[in-house]
């Protein structure tokens, strides 16, 4: 197996899309005439949104998020990660933890997106 596409639950798809392309540079790959689930370009795994009103037709019950709680993180790497936390935080973004580098080499730098996601923006871990 290999992993496919992450999809998260936001309020309002379109402009959760023109968030992300603006913070992180990320292209929309397709947006639903219906506005209630969208794709960016991100390489082979697909991070995708879905509104919660059609979450709930589906009969589920999403959970907002919250970056001073999260149960997961979305890591983007760059080989700048001061540059690309200066956009974020320029895009909207709320900084969680400014530009450190860890033990094992890599630099790393944490914001919450608009929806209170946890947002990794790192170096990649060279083996």
């Amino acid at each position: 197996m290999q992993l496919s596409y992450t999809i998260l639950y936001v309020n309002d798809v379109k402009s959760t899309l023109t968030f992300y392309e603006a913070a992180f540079g990320l292209k929309t790959r397709f947006l639903h005439e219906g506005g209630d689930y969208g794709e960016l370009e991100t390489g082979n795994t697909t991070l995708a949104f879905s509104s919660h009103a059609l979450i709930r037709q589906l009969g589920k019950t999403p959970q907002s998020a919250d970056a001073h709680k999260p149960c997961f993180e979305i890591a983007l790497c760059t080989t700048d990660v001061p540059a690309a936390l200066k956009q974020a935080i320029t895009a909207g973004a709320q900084l969680i933890r400014p530009v450190e580098t860890m033990p094992w080499g890599q630099t790393i730098a944490y914001v919450a997106d608009t929806n209170g996601f946890l947002v990794e923006l790192c170096t990649p871990v060279t083996r």
